[in-house]
């Protein structure tokens, strides 16, 4: 076998070598091993391989040892189940650290004490400081969705989501948040929100949202995208092509002026046009300083929310579609959201700001994106070509 080429440098896994290491076993890719898989060349490779290979043997053993988990007398409502999850991961002490990051129980003080009912209008200062957090949470996102493929788990999307905030000088805004134990949130197939990463190894056909949050100077950015997982099933296309259809509209609509309320009868009508429903649980809010803050911004039709958009002011959509009825249940775990129905759910974010004449979407992807400023069409249009 041909090892795979990485661009982050490691250091070579054979014996006395310790040369600058970018080729990384593809069994170890396959298995979701980073440590010990990288060499220098095909030649070190070779000559490591007897004992190598004993690397891959102890995953696999690992893998059967954790397993699908369980909840002593609970009904699960689809086939996705809870496997082992790895330590909580460390955040460096000198990377800058939101209130809650130490907190014995996770508490924002901050946003405990906020004012409830005041959207506040960002300064130039703080637009500029959230147009930088929100592009380094794009980087990141994207370092996620560079791994994913048949075979890697979910904790190893959590441990390069962790990594590479890290790397650019941010705390990871999930860990820790009211104890949320992981750097990210992994959601699989019919999970609608806030799967905590583990050792679930993706399956072909999957569908897996991925939620990166990062904080920076003082700002939280936050986003998210479902990511096909080789290939998937006409429906599951669907879903997803229909989700990102949900917010791109949702997202063209806003501009001053404009209702927060009226963002859920744009959002229900193109759910409601392929056969979807739309969570009425979780809401979009107002982000900037704090992680959660208002407005919040329901994603189903005929809502309440107070309020309409001003230049100034943050915040995210992010609409939760499901294949089958709106409603959810929750694991026992105290986070895991999944379908009642046991259907799939994809979901779709960006973070925004409201200008004078409209909006700025400050998650948008980059020309280095994978695939592209364009990823979903890109990839949309491939799973066609795969299917005719």
């Amino acid at each position: 076998c041909c090892l795979h080429n990485m661009a982050e440098e490691r250091v070579c896994a054979s014996l006395e070598c310790g040369k600058p290491a970018k080729m990384q076993c593809p069994t170890c890719i396959k298995l979701a091993i980073h440590d010990g898989s990288f060499f220098c060349a095909q030649d070190c490779f070779k000559k490591s391989w007897a004992t190598h290979k004993a690397i891959h043997k102890k995953a696999k053993q690992d893998a059967q040892v954790a397993g699908p988990l369980t909840f002593r007398g609970f009904d699960f409502t689809g086939q996705h189940r809870p496997w082992r999850q790895s330590p909580k991961r460390k955040v460096p002490e000198s990377i800058p650290r939101p209130d809650y990051a130490d907190h014995p129980m996770g508490t924002p003080l901050s946003e405990n004490t906020a004012r409830a009912n005041q959207i506040r209008v960002l300064s130039p200062e703080e637009i500029e400081k959230m147009r930088v957090v929100c592009k380094l949470g794009r980087e990141v996102l994207d370092e996620a969705g560079k791994i994913i493929r048949p075979g890697v788990t979910c904790d190893e999307i959590d441990r390069v989501v962790h990594e590479a905030s890290v790397e650019r000088n941010c705390y990871p805004s999930p860990l820790n948040y009211k104890n949320f134990p992981k750097s990210c949130c992994t959601s699989v197939n019919e999970v609608i929100c806030h799967g905590i990463p583990d050792a679930y190894p993706l399956k072909e056909g999957d569908i897996v949202n991925v939620d990166v949050s990062v904080y920076h100077n003082g700002y939280h950015g936050d986003l998210n995208e479902t990511f096909l997982v080789g290939k998937v099933d006409k429906k599951s296309l669907d879903l997803v092509r229909a989700t990102y259809e949900c917010l791109d509209k949702a997202i063209k609509a806003c501009k001053p002026g404009v209702r927060y309320r009226d963002l859920g009868n744009i959002i229900t009508a193109e759910a409601s046009k392929n056969g979807l429903s739309v969570v009425r649980t979780y809401c979009g809010h107002g982000i900037n300083n704090l992680f959660h803050t208002v407005p919040n911004i329901p994603h189903y039709a005929k809502n309440k929310a107070p309020n309409t958009m001003k230049p100034g002011h943050v915040f995210t959509i992010e609409p939760m579609i499901n294949a089958g009825v709106w409603q959810d249940e929750h694991w026992p775990d105290g986070w895991t959201a999944v379908t009642q129905d046991g259907k799939r759910s994809a979901q779709f974010e960006h973070t925004l700001l409201m200008t004078e004449d409209g909006v700025e979407i400050l998650t948008a992807r980059l020309p280095t994106s994978p695939a592209g400023s364009a990823w979903f069409q890109t990839v949309d249009k491939e799973n066609e070509n795969q299917t005719e």
